[in-house]
């Protein structure tokens, strides 16, 4: 939806000020552009050390290629914790040890291919499981280990999202920036015509047009897109913690997945006879 978004706001923006017969030769100003866009540049090279770029350069791709989880994706991970919880619960613990070591080719996890293509939330799934089948651990204690371990992940994942919106924050700024450059230039011209000295003070002006519509128009809008998707991202990971630590605590495997379909929200969250018709598939 991102390239739709970006459509509709040049097609609004742009189209209006065709309609009240605007001059698109003054808006032509690449070196408004280039002053406003290199300061934006150097500015996140500056306060970013190394890895914090690659991240937020990453950001952007979340921005156009990133997708929000499915009422079937959730499915998938509840059906998956339920065949593990099932196993322990059959099987014992020392059964799942060869598909916690080796997820890639255990038949288990392969059963579930959306789960699989999330590499962070099968670690996630993994360590966890290790940790319930090496030691004895209290339900408390598994449940403020794995909050630990989700939100340490969740605020990596958030730091694109974060630098992109203080980019966001410095572009009208910058546009500021670039217009009181093109007023300085305009009052070097002060003896020229009316008509000159008005092109150039609509050149300046269209800085700061430019580094509010940037702001506003496209790198607010990434921040807030990232963001989103990372919190939903989030989800699947708290519907893990959720079932296991119900589990550890006592319940059943049918209970403990029912925790987790619990931690799933709005139009996304499968209903009861969903999920029970899902499980049944599976067996």
């Amino acid at each position: 939806m991102a390239p739709l978004g970006i459509i509709i706001v040049f097609a609004c923006v742009l189209g209006g000020y065709a309609l009240e017969h605007g001059n698109f030769h003054t808006l032509w100003q690449p070196i408004e552009v280039l002053i406003i866009v290199g300061a934006a540049i150097g500015a996140l090279v500056t306060s970013c050390p190394p890895k914090i770029l690659k991240a937020t350069l990453g950001g952007f791709k979340t921005v156009f290629g990133g997708h929000l989880a499915s009422k079937a994706e959730f499915l998938e991970v509840l059906g998956c914790i339920n065949a593990i919880l099932s196993k322990i619960r059959k099987e014992g613990l020392i059964s799942i040890e060869q598909d916690v070591e080796n997820p890639g080719q255990s038949p288990l996890f392969k059963n579930f291919p959306m789960v699989m293509h999330n590499d962070h939330l099968v670690q996630f799934m993994t360590d966890n499981l290790k940790i319930i089948s090496s030691t004895t651990i209290e339900a408390y204690r598994l449940d403020a280990l794995m909050e630990l371990d989700s939100d340490s992940n969740h605020h990596n994942e958030l730091i694109p999202s974060v630098q992109i919106q203080r980019l966001g924050d410095a572009l009208p700024a910058l546009g500021i920036v670039a217009a009181v450059l093109g007023v300085v230039i305009t009052m070097g011209k002060i003896s020229e015509p009316p008509e000159v000295l008005g092109h150039s003070i609509g050149a300046a002006l269209v800085g700061t047009f430019l580094g509010i519509l940037l702001s506003y128009g496209f790198f607010q809008p990434f921040s807030a897109n990232i963001e989103y998707k990372v919190n939903d991202h989030g989800v699947a990971f708290n519907v893990v913690r959720v079932s296991f630590v119900a589990f550890i605590n006592g319940s059943s495997p049918q209970i403990a997945v029912e925790f987790g379909r619990r931690a799933i929200g709005g139009t996304d969250r499968p209903t009861f006879q969903e999920l029970e018709a899902y499980l049944r598939e599976k067996k």
